[in-house]
């Protein structure tokens, strides 16, 4: 533990070269994650990016080279041969997806890291570089194009990326017919099972061409969380690409800076980097199921609130009519507590907010409507006894049974849902309890 670490410096030659890998690795894998992700097959992602362990293993054995082309090839081989036995074993042998991708994955994940294990004393391979990555390492190795010198890692990560935005615009709409309607899509003349087998292909190539950066672990991560939590922000496929990627790219960038500049409050020099990229993309994820806009679960509690204050509102400014309908005198704050069953404390918010609404005027201690109020009102408790109406006439409820549905539907009637049950009422004056019915108030007014 240092004490006394210097203050973190950005050099283009060698963060910007690691960013920059971990960029071109995390939208290579989102963008085709996300069609994993809408396949509800994450876990096939999972599966091809550690079951290609044997066919790199392979390569290494025959080449002694982990920038071997038959890294490449081995790896796609076992990819779509993970695929392959993964529907094999779920339809052959009867069990769930999730089951069967467990089996294969697992078996050949132990098979790849048996061989690794024993070629390591000829191979410059080792199972930590395999499953944990070395993108700090990247500006090391390095490869001569004219006057530049481009870390070998990124060009292999560009040719991957390069070679997925191909294929993701060339077959898109193949893709998005096969993700959401296999069936469909083969009465079409689309193969599903093609479209299958390349993306298990491409995921496998992405996953062998990254392990060197962020692991075949790690990559996982970016497979899978960035399309997750772009999947809760928008329904659009076409969003949902480039917003995954987004989500990708700003992992990366917050991972590394993080991962150099956290640990330092506590004495250290740095974290692993693909490991701080890992834990980004999740906290983006869990802000993305807290606060998004639709989904999120502030944003769903946020919703369930507004809407237990709009129909508290609703129901005091009903109580405020039927009081006046009644000849009554204006209610007060303890009359309004016991008949809605709402705490008095709560009773000031709602003055506030029906007050600045001018809805409701309270003098001395009486509450009472103002002619805007009134008409809110009047729409209610026309909608309320239209629904009552309803339930006697067409489901045949009693006079007791009529009043909690009928309170409960008041709040989701518009004009054109009163009018088909003016219509069709069997009355147009009265309730089934003798209760005059309001009439339609003229909007243009």
């Amino acid at each position: 533990m240092n004490e006394s670490l210097p203050p973190f410096q950005f050099y283009w030659e060698l963060d910007g070269w690691i960013i920059l890998a971990g960029i071109l690795c995390a939208a290579s894998a989102s963008l085709l994650g996300s069609f994993l992700v809408l396949r509800r097959m994450s876990m096939l992602g999972d599966a091809i990016s550690h079951a290609v362990l044997p066919g790199l293993a392979a390569a290494f054995l025959l080449t002694g080279s982990r920038q071997s082309s038959l890294m490449f090839i081995g790896a796609i081989v076992v990819g779509v041969l993970t695929s392959w036995l993964t529907q094999w074993t779920k339809q052959i042998g009867k069990v769930d997806e999730g089951a069967a991708i467990g089996v294969v994955f697992t078996g050949l994940f132990a098979l790849g890291l048996v061989m690794i294990v024993r070629s390591a004393d000829t191979v410059d391979l080792d199972p930590g570089c395999v499953l944990y990555g070395s993108i700090e390492l990247t500006p090391l190795d390095r490869y001569r194009i004219g006057s530049w010198e481009i870390p070998r890692a990124v060009l292999t990560m560009a040719f991957v990326l390069v070679v997925n935005v191909v294929f993701v615009v060339t077959c898109y709409r193949q893709l998005k017919i096969t993700s959401f309607d296999p069936a469909l899509a083969d009465s079409l003349g689309i193969s599903s099972k093609v479209m299958h087998y390349l993306l298990a292909a491409l995921v496998a190539m992405t996953a062998v061409a990254s392990f060197e950066s962020v692991g075949n672990i790690l990559v996982v991560a970016m497979l899978i969380v960035p399309p997750a939590a772009a999947a809760l922000l928008t329904e659009r496929l076409s969003r949902m690409l480039v917003v995954s990627v987004v989500l990708g790219i700003v992992a990366t960038i917050a991972g590394h800076f993080g991962a150099i500049t956290v640990p330092r409050l506590w004495g250290y020099s740095s974290v692993s980097t693909a490991g701080g990229m890992t834990i980004a993309a999740g906290a983006l994820l869990i802000l993305t199921i807290l606060f998004a806009p639709k989904t999120g679960l502030l944003s769903s509690v946020g919703k369930k609130w507004l809407w237990g204050v709009r129909v508290t509102g609703e129901d005091i400014l009903a109580l405020l009519y039927r009081q006046e309908e009644r000849g009554e005198a204006g209610a007060t704050a303890e009359s309004l507590s016991k008949q809605l069953l709402l705490p008095r404390r709560n009773l000031w918010f709602y003055r506030w907010l029906l007050g600045i609404r001018n809805y409701v005027r309270v003098e001395k201690s009486d509450w009472k409507l103002t002619e805007k109020g009134r008409m809110a009102a009047q729409d209610l408790v026309r909608s309320h006894r239209l629904w009552e109406n309803y339930f006697a006439s067409e489901v045949g409820l009693t006079n007791e049974q009529l009043h909690p549905p009928a309170e409960r539907l008041e709040h989701f009637t518009g004009s054109q849902i009163r009018k088909q049950l003016f219509e069709h009422g069997p009355s147009q004056e009265v309730d089934p309890h003798g209760k005059p019915i309001p009439p339609e108030r003229d909007k243009s007014s």
